[in-house]
């Protein structure tokens, strides 16, 4: 499921904002995006964002602003590598035979001589202010698929439902399936010029009996509403249900199609036709749900 969430969270005159947001995926993929001085807390984050999110795409971005203030009062210059800089840029010139121009101003720009405690100090100190703004930005992400997913469950019970009603007309049509099937056969017969036979006559019983056995779909009807009650159970949990609806969808179609292929009448292969509409919606949806 889609959502965004911002969070910002402030430490010691730092401010950190989590930026967390996700899209439809069939498996979980988290991609995190940390400035320098946070990149050791990458697997703490992974941890965090599993913990919350079972599906789907997630991309945190964690950024680290310094006010002015902060910045001048924890700015430091790292002297040794300063003078370090300069003799080693006074040794190349000597060696290009080129003037020897090493101002203070090449010198504070050079990696790692102007310095400030983000650089410094090491980045489990910001963990517990980052750990406070991803909770908050995962917070408000979630937040918003929870509003889609209720969306989304009105919308699969409203497929389910009609595939029920679908199935009840399958239930109640199934046991005139054979005698229309024994009519339907009769006027082959008839059309053909042959003799019509008796009703007790041994062959045509033999036929329909074997019909009656091939057409039986009574075992799939009751497995579909096994599944449909299963839905209902799934629709009622807390817990993340995406991969056991994805499952429910395959064995539907899996009952679907085998009663479409048993039973050989016009009125039972409609409502099948309606089933396979509403269940390719239903399973399409379902890759949305976590």
């Amino acid at each position: 499921m889609t959502g965004y969430g911002r969070g910002e969270q402030t430490q010691e005159g730092y401010k950190i904002v989590t930026e967390v947001s996700t899209v439809n995926r069939r498996q979980a993929e988290v991609n995190v995006y940390l400035p320098r001085e946070l990149e050791q807390l990458d697997a703490r984050v992974r941890t965090e964002v599993n913990k919350r999110v079972a599906r789907g795409r997630v991309m945190v971005r964690i950024s680290l602003h310094v006010s002015e203030s902060t910045l001048i009062s924890h700015a430091q210059v790292n002297t040794a590598l300063a003078k370090a800089y300069a003799r080693e840029l006074k040794k190349l010139a000597i060696e290009l035979k080129i003037p020897a121009d090493v101002t203070l101003d090449l010198l504070v720009r050079a990696p790692g001589v102007f310095q400030t405690d983000a650089a410094l100090s090491d980045a489990d100190h910001f963990w517990p202010g980052v750990d406070a703004s991803l909770k908050k930005g995962l917070d408000a992400c979630i937040k918003m698929r929870e509003r889609e997913g209720a969306h989304l469950a009105k919308d699969l019970k409203a497929r389910v439902t009609t595939m029920r009603k679908s199935v009840a007309k399958v239930q109640k049509e199934a046991p005139a399936m054979v005698e229309r099937y024994r009519e339907q056969l009769r006027e082959r017969i008839k059309n053909a010029g042959l003799p019509l036979p008796p009703e007790d006559d041994e062959r045509l019983q033999k036929e329909i009996i074997y019909f009656a056995d091939r057409s039986d779909i009574s075992e799939e009807l009751t497995r579909l509403q096994s599944h449909f009650k299963q839905f209902e159970e799934c629709t009622r949990q807390e817990d993340p249900v995406g991969r056991t609806l994805d499952f429910l969808a395959q064995e539907m179609n899996r009952e679907v199609n085998t009663i479409g292929s048993k039973a050989s009448d016009s009125i039972i292969a409609r409502e099948v036709v309606l089933m396979k509409t509403e269940l390719e919606k239903f399973r399409e949806q379902v890759q949305n749900v976590e």
